[in-house]
């Protein structure tokens, strides 16, 4: 592909704002309350697009489909007159399961995490390293300290860990280019690897994607460090300012170098609860004036669990009803999360321990705030992969979330909005 010539794609590309904000709700009752911290944050001065994203996984243990997650957006943006953009999320897709999602969502997120390391055609891999042997040695990227460096057996060899993932990542476009007439958000997804992509990998990779005719808008690396899901970051801050702030660079180069649309920008995935690198991602995207979008998985059905163990009565008892049950089904809940997860058993209380908490103990196990004496971060990530027994309750829980509206509700809005949205978006 010529350089800094306009990517050619197959289907019109709906743009995304500079700033989205990927909101999972596992139940699908949380949409008013998670939009009233996108309006809060509005009001803060933070224009910020939220994206409603569901994943084939969730809707399959939980029995939803695709089309209730609009729905439910349409829903939330009537009932609190919002006037700009949103979006609904095909969360995790592949060639598999897309074709559910093609009516109702505009947001593709398409996850080759599992087709990396699958080598292309010789042939292919060859052409590959042909077409960029124009990036052999020192490629000076503006604004990075030092350039990268790049010869024929790193071309190869990132050629053969992700050119055949990226044709894949192709293939899916062109088939939801293909059946859907609408515009649409593309992203691609490789967080859920082996190993994080450098920033060499990452501009490898955006010029695969470029090969490929995706106007990806937004691209999901995998970063150094731990992101598990619900519990704060585990890494070594500096490493990952130092990656982070190169990949805006990368990000950046790779527009005007592959003609990608002006509105790529980085996604962090599994971005709910990482405190301590907020500030940073705050800082450098302001730094470069770059865009961002950040999915907050399942945060809203833990603060669902919170307002529950918070109401009192029947709402505790439930609570600790789905700790009860899911405590039985351990490995079968944490395996499906096993790389996004950290949970020693040991660490969890029992059953009967649980059985006698106050509303007071249960909400400080749970309630991510690490200067609470009762915070259990395993606790809490247990309880975030436990939705499955919540499923299984029925209308038995789904009553409970309609019984206890208004207290879930100011959890879900003040989470998102005081501790998310401000301390990423704000200024």
């Amino acid at each position: 592909m010529p350089t800094s010539q306009p990517l050619a794609s197959v289907a019109p590309i709906k743009k995304i704002g500079r700033f989205s904000l990927g909101m999972g709700d596992r139940f699908g009752r949380q949409g008013k309350a998670q939009l009233q911290a996108v309006v809060n944050a509005r009001n803060a001065g933070i224009e910020v697009e939220p994206v409603w994203n569901k994943s084939n996984r969730e809707h399959t243990l939980i029995g939803t489909e695709p089309g209730s997650v609009r729905t439910e957006a349409r829903e939330a943006v009537v009932a609190l007159g919002w006037d700009g953009a949103f979006h609904v999320d095909a969360d995790h897709i592949n060639l598999g399961n897309v074709d559910r999602f093609i009516e109702a969502s505009d947001f593709y997120t398409i996850d080759v995490a599992d087709y990396t390391g699958k080598p292309a055609s010789d042939d292919d891999i060859e052409a590959f390293v042909s077409e960029n042997d124009r990036y052999l040695g020192a490629l000076t990227i503006p604004g990075m300290a030092a350039p990268l460096a790049i010869d024929e057996a790193l071309l190869r060899a990132t050629a053969k860990k992700f050119l055949w993932a990226m044709q894949e990542a192709g293939r899916i476009y062109r088939h939801i280019a293909e059946r859907k007439a609408e515009p649409f958000v593309t992203e691609v997804s490789v967080d859920e690897t082996d190993s994080p992509q450098t920033p060499v990998e990452l501009f490898l990779i955006l010029a695969m994607i470029a090969g490929e005719g995706i106007p990806v808008q937004t691209i999901a690396p995998k970063f150094t460090g731990r992101f598990n899901k619900g519990v704060d970051y585990v890494g070594n801050l500096a490493q990952f300012e130092k990656e982070f702030d190169e990949d805006l660079h990368v990000v950046a180069f790779a527009i005007r170098e592959f003609g990608l649309p002006a509105t790529l920008k980085l996604s962090v995935h599994s971005g709910s609860d990482k405190f301590s690198i907020y500030p940073i991602i705050n800082r450098l995207v302001h730094r470069h004036g770059a865009g961002l979008h950040v999915k907050t998985a399942g945060t809203t059905w833990l603060e669902e669990v919170i307002g529950l163990a918070e109401s009192g009565g029947a709402g505790l008892g439930l609570a600790k009803t789905i700790y009860k049950q899911a405590f039985g089904y351990f490995d079968e809940l944490v395996a499906p999360y096993a790389t996004v997860l950290d949970i020693d058993k040991g660490a969890l209380p029992s059953i009967d321990e649980v059985e006698g908490w106050t509303s007071e103990q249960y909400v400080a196990a749970l309630r991510h705030d690490p200067a609470c004496p009762g915070y259990n971060p395993h606790f809490r990530q247990f309880i975030h992969v436990s939705f499955k027994i919540a499923a299984k309750l029925g209308t038995t829980y789904l009553d409970a979330l309609t019984e206890n509206r208004a207290i879930i509700a100011r959890n879900v809005t003040d989470n998102l909005f005081r501790r998310h949205l401000l301390p990423i978006f704000g200024k």
